[in-house]
């Protein structure tokens, strides 16, 4: 039987995930230039997806850096 263990959240991968996550999309952005049909409409699915993630990943890291000004990291 395995056993799940949760990684510890460390504040410096979600900078990390930022910064690729933005690549990621800009790269997909640039190819979409010479998309079209089904794999044009999966990378604008994918880069709708990658938006929310770093509107999620900019909300993480402001409350990580207001808690650690506050004193509570």
């Amino acid at each position: 039987m395995t056993k799940n263990f949760s990684l510890p959240n460390d504040s410096d991968d979600n900078v990390n995930r930022l910064k690729k996550t933005i690549s990621n999309m800009e790269a997909a952005e640039a190819a979409m230039e010479f998309a079209e049909g089904k794999e044009l409409e999966a990378i604008k699915a994918k880069n709708e997806r990658r938006k929310e993630k770093i509107e999620d990943l900019e909300d993480e890291i402001h409350a990580e850096n207001k808690s650690r000004i506050n004193g509570y990291i």
